[in-house]
């Protein structure tokens, strides 16, 4: 697979969530964007605006693999997520039942409803993508997506993510409500019988894995290697009011959204001479940065708007890259 035939490909499973969730179409394509860098997407916005229409349509996306649905809830067990061994008696041993974590595509529905206990297992997932419990040890699926959703404004019953699994999510996002004509023809949709969508067609689960490898490709300049770790370095200052900021897996994020982001800007007849920008590093960089800082003096309140603001107001302080050097250009 070439570049061409990747933004090819993007199209259309852009357009495919798009049907989907209505009125969207930046939304979209940063979910897809999150999919095919290889990371995990947080979606963080109020009840009822499509959080989970966005989280379904993404698993739906993955074509003859598997997808599943897990709901969050106070009395969720890791064994629930990851699967439990049982004895049985006539074959004298234990036989290991695989949880719904092991799939392609898992969509996670109010992730911060669950213990402490159950987000320990699931950030284990995450991060070293295989399920280890007792007398069981085994890999998960390749390509694997944890979507999760959370409503930012309800406290009660929930625990808040802590910082080291918030660094597992590549992006987090949120929708909003839609625009006066993208809900009237929300309207007109879902009130008809009709509107109910047919079967979805996808890519397999090794054709994902094939356009991931190849956005690790895109040609990037020495220049935009430094512009991307200062990014990244600037969150640490100090003076920022930011009390704790971004990883180094944070910069391999942004590096590996901002490629997928480099290919998706470009229209067909040019795909082959992509290479990244500074420009594709300032687009991804608040969806992947900001829900990874702790803002000095916050107190752990709802700040998803601050730090999108603080990642802002920093990329205007750093100087960007005149130039990329036609070295990098295939």
């Amino acid at each position: 697979m070439y570049f061409t035939e990747f933004v090819r490909h993007f199209h259309a499973l852009t357009g495919q969530v798009g049907r989907s969730l209505l009125g969207k179409p930046e939304q979209v394509r940063r979910a897809v964007t999150c999919l095919l860098a290889g990371g995990h997407l947080l979606l963080d916005d109020v009840p009822g605006v499509g959080k989970t229409t966005l989280a379904s349509a993404l698993a739906g996306l993955v074509h003859g693999g598997r997808s599943t649905r897990i709901q969050g809830t106070p009395d969720l067990l890791p064994g629930d997520i990851l699967g439990v061994s049982v004895f049985e008696r006539d074959r004298g041993g234990f036989t290991f039942h695989d949880g719904p974590i092991v799939a392609n595509v898992v969509l996670f529905d109010e992730i911060n409803r669950c213990a402490p206990r159950t987000q320990s297992a699931l950030l284990q997932a995450m991060q070293e993508r295989r399920v280890s419990t007792y007398r069981h040890d085994a890999p998960l699926p390749d390509p694997f997506m944890v979507i999760g959703t959370q409503n930012p404004q309800e406290t009660l019953g929930t625990y808040p993510l802590p910082e080291a699994q918030l660094d597992r999510f590549l992006m987090r996002i949120t929708l909003g409500y839609p625009a006066r004509d993208a809900g009237r023809e929300l309207l007109r949709r879902h009130g008809r019988r009709s509107a109910v969508p047919g079967p979805s067609a996808g890519l397999r689960p090794e054709e994902f894995r094939v356009m991931i490898d190849v956005a690790r490709a895109v040609p990037v300049a020495e220049a935009v290697y430094d512009y991307v770790s200062d990014v990244v370095e600037a969150t640490r200052a100090p003076e920022t009011g930011i009390a704790l900021g971004a990883s180094p897996r944070a910069s391999l994020d942004l590096l590996a959204a901002a490629k997928v982001h480099a290919l998706a800007r470009c229209p067909e007849t040019e795909a082959e001479q992509v290479y990244l920008r500074p420009d594709d590093v300032r687009a991804v960089a608040a969806d992947v940065l900001a829900h990874r800082l702790v803002l000095a003096g916050r107190d752990g309140h709802p700040v998803a708007a601050a730090q999108r603001d603080a990642v802002t107001a920093l990329l205007r302080t750093l100087p960007v890259p005149a130039s990329v050097p036609a070295s990098v250009r295939p």
